[in-house]
């Protein structure tokens, strides 16, 4: 019991909720704005929304597969949590889950360089295509 009490605290203690200004940061530090034609306020939008900046966010959709991270990568498509899976980032999901966003980026590149880009994400069509999104870079000096 002790030892699962000690993995459950360690696993919320390497959760990283980013603070918007500092992930437009990362962002643009890891080569984002601009890629394949997006803009760095899109993917800070994208990231708000799919996420609100968490790097341990996960949410099980209908058809049984799983978002992972700070942007929702679909296990179905894109990463491998043991279900059947295209894994076209060659990764396991557990890997979209932390504090080194690396490879979540990595994957994010991935995905927008398939036929669907950016508008593979939901949210993005929802709340960031064709919208002013200024504010998401608002006061962060970039």
């Amino acid at each position: 019991m002790r030892a699962l009490v000690f993995l459950l605290l360690v696993a919320v203690a390497s959760a990283k909720v980013f603070q918007r200004c500092e992930w437009a940061r990362v962002l643009k530090n890891s080569g984002m704005d601009g890629y394949r034609g997006i803009s760095l306020a899109d993917w800070v939008c994208l990231s708000q929304w799919e996420s609100h900046y968490n790097t341990q966010a996960t949410n099980r959709n209908t058809d049984g597969s799983t978002d992972y991270g700070i942007f929702q990568i679909n296990s179905r498509y894109w990463c491998d949590n043991g279900t059947p899976s295209s894994n076209a980032c060659n990764i396991r999901c557990s890997e979209l889950l932390t504090d080194n966003v690396v490879t979540a980026i990595n994957c994010a590149k991935r995905v927008v360089r398939d036929p669907n880009g950016i508008t593979a994400w939901v949210a993005w069509r929802v709340h960031c295509q064709n919208q002013d999104l200024s504010s998401y870079l608002a006061g962060c000096g970039l």
